[in-house]
């Protein structure tokens, strides 16, 4: 069971951020691809398969945000990391805070996959 979730989260993992990059290449370019019916749709699904992933992931392995802080590094970045993408694919009001956001968040996730990695929320020392 866990070597399936494993796989099934790192899947998710792979779709979600490479729907962001051609999301966020879209974004620069100012196509109206954007608006498309199946890009606001698809990565929501992809998403909640990663959320219900990692939920599975946690209780088979219990190890719970807020108890190991590894965990509580993940889900706080991953708020970070949300609202960057916000204001990257959505509302921020010129390129320039747009291109910013979005850099700022493929940061945030090399982040959260370093602490994945590592399972150290300072995975640089």
């Amino acid at each position: 069971m866990y070597m399936a979730l494993k796989h099934l989260h790192l899947t998710a993992i792979t779709l979600s951020i490479c729907l962001f990059m051609l999301r966020g290449y879209w974004m620069m370019l100012g196509s109206r691809l954007l608006s498309r019916r199946w890009v606001r749709i698809i990565p929501h699904l992809v998403d909640t398969v990663l959320l219900l992933s990692a939920i599975g992931l946690m209780l088979t392995l219990q190890q719970y945000p807020f108890v190991n802080g590894w965990l509580t590094a993940k889900l706080l970045a991953l708020v970070v990391y949300i609202a960057f993408g916000m204001i990257a694919l959505k509302s921020g009001r010129s390129k320039g805070t747009r291109l910013l956001a979005f850099f700022a968040a493929l940061a945030t996730f090399g982040y959260i996959a370093s602490v994945a990695v590592s399972h150290d929320p300072t995975p640089w020392n």
